[in-house]
């Protein structure tokens, strides 16, 4: 098995330190450290901050909010921390308070999706249930603006739709426990995951259209959210995992990168649902180009730049399910990762004028009527929308990932992340930064994923030409063998990425070989800022932001 390093040149990470990323150094008082890049520039200054606060174990909450004058909100419990409304005259105080570890801005969510003006069929180069495979059994989480009441997302009886799938709702912006989407992202979402397709006679079929939705709801009616609230939903979607038999979380949202994903609240409460066996899929963002249409570089947005992350970029199928005439999109963002500097994305799928579940009277129905598509019956009149942007995309692989588990359901996260970018399609001239591993491939993925049920030593692996035959482990780029089942990589307690003892439990039949480094060099351009607009591309408008051409 080849290993090719995918190395930073040193002149282009300091081009993207200096852009995207401030120094504490001569940063005053001494405990602002404690603060994060964005709360230290607002320290003492005038206005507010909703921070998320890290405390010693023996610490009491009220008392460290009190002392800083703030007002305490809920506790996140997979990072462990407060959400505090302060005061940023007081942030400084708060971080020289010894009861506190660290101060994290509560950041802005949006969606990663733009609406489009083009129609196609969903996910026609994905498809839909294989081999008796249809994703029955596996619950879904999506973390999302919400999703609607809708024919496609119903169990089918007879000739009609009957009770839904939607086997849990929680509102975390407006509280409460009911089935809406108010902005319309969600629920076209929880259509390319699971849609049935009864309002177009299968046309806009989902991947996996017998998985379960839980809809946990963070963005408004504007598309806007907060980490604060996602992590939230992440401590809900891992209290009732096995209630709900939740084994994949999708993230169709994102939000910008100010601190090693080693300390960002949101990824850390992202592999705290890895950790206990939840598959995390999150959209890779749209900010692969600038406002003048330069393709740039650094512009994964979070959690998507955690390593325990399956994170997804588009690519445009143009509506056919060859994949000869494919080409990424080039809004899509590519890595390495602003501040830890990783290889991102892991896959791609597409994401180009997606046609899946519309929710009627929500924002993006009312703002973009053109985007609207009727099925077919008398129920099928205006029950879809077509969109575009990594939000379509993630969707996509988290549909494969319920096939595969209702296939296996013993693949760990790890495992699940290693057979798609394994059997992913590589497009031919296009940098990993941009398409990682390839496209993904739904059949070869439920193929191998199958296989490991029962797969041992001696066994005829399964094979492809077409499949890439990657696997992109932290910054290597490791090629040359297969994914052996139970191989060290894939344990539960493994980080992907991280180094360990790569011996020959790791392949069946090959030597691990170290190979040529694979560079990228100062002369790309990268990112000058991760602000988020709404999730279209900085300074672009909606139609150029779809990658319409």
């Amino acid at each position: 098995m080849m290993i090719r390093r995918l190395s930073t040149h040193a002149a282009a990470a300091l081009v993207l330190a200096a852009s995207l990323h401030s120094t504490t150094a001569g940063a005053a008082p001494g405990h602002r450290f404690k603060l994060d890049r964005g709360l230290q520039d607002r320290a003492g200054r005038s206005g507010r901050s909703r921070v998320l606060v890290e405390l010693r174990p023996d610490a009491d909450p009220a008392s460290v909010v009190t002392r800083a004058r703030g007002l305490r909100g809920a506790h996140l419990k997979s990072f462990d921390a407060h959400v505090v409304d302060v005061d940023n005259a007081n942030l400084d105080a708060l971080a020289a308070d010894p009861a506190v570890l660290s101060v994290h801005e509560d950041r802005e969510l949006v969606a990663q999706t733009a609406p489009s003006a083009r129609l196609s069929a969903t996910v026609l180069a994905v498809g839909g249930p294989r081999n008796g495979l249809d994703g029955t059994g596996v619950g879904v989480a999506v973390i999302d603006s919400g999703v609607s009441r809708h024919d496609d997302l119903t169990f089918l009886r007879g000739a009609g739709p009957s009770r839904l799938r939607v086997t849990d709702a929680v509102d975390f912006v407006n509280n409460g426990a009911r089935t809406y989407d108010d902005y319309g992202h969600g629920t076209h979402v929880a259509g390319i995951i699971a849609g049935n397709g009864f309002d177009s006679a299968g046309q806009y079929r989902g991947v996996a259209p017998g998985a379960s939705i839980v809809s946990l709801k963070v963005l408004d009616e504007q598309g806007h959210g907060t980490i604060s609230a996602a992590i939230a939903a992440i401590d809900y979607a891992i209290a009732n995992k096995v209630r709900k038999n939740i084994r994949v979380i999708n993230l169709s949202v994102g939000a910008s990168v100010t601190e090693s994903f080693d300390t960002d609240p949101f990824t850390v409460a992202a592999k705290r649902a890895v950790d206990a066996g939840i598959v995390v899929v999150a959209a890779a963002g749209n900010f692969g180009r600038s406002a003048d249409g330069t393709q740039v570089y650094g512009g994964i947005t979070a959690p998507g730049n955690a390593p325990w992350v399956l994170t997804v970029g588009a690519y445009d199928a143009h509506g056919t399910p060859s994949t000869s005439d494919d080409e990424m999109a080039p809004f899509s963002s590519k890595g390495p990762t602003a501040v830890d500097f990783r290889a991102k994305p892991d896959v791609v799928a597409p994401g180009i004028r997606i046609t899946s579940l519309a929710a009627q009277g929500s924002t993006l129905v009312v703002n973009y009527p053109n985007s609207v598509v009727s099925g077919v019956g008398p129920r099928g009149a205006g029950a879809y929308l077509t969109l575009s942007g990594t939000s379509m995309a993630a969707p996509a692989v988290t549909g494969v990932v319920a096939l595969m588990l209702q296939a296996n359901p013993t693949l760990t996260p790890n495992a699940v992340k290693a057979l798609i970018q394994y059997t992913a399609f590589e497009e031919p001239g296009v940098t990993a930064l941009a398409q990682g591993a390839g496209e993904v491939n739904a059949d070869g993925a439920v193929r191998l994923a199958s296989f490991f049920v029962t797969a041992k030593p001696g066994d005829a692996y399964p094979s492809d030409p077409a499949w890439s035959g990657n696997l992109i482990w932290g910054n290597y780029l490791v090629s040359g063998g297969v994914p052996r089942p139970d191989a060290t990589a894939w344990a539960s307690n493994i980080v992907w990425g991280s180094n360990i003892v790569w011996g020959s439990n790791i392949v069946w039949g090959s030597n691990i070989v170290w190979g040529s480094n694979i560079v990228w060099g100062s002369n790309i351009v990268w990112g000058s800022s991760l602000a988020q607009d709404g999730g279209f591309a900085p300074g672009v408008g909606p139609v150029e932001a779809l990658g319409t051409r």
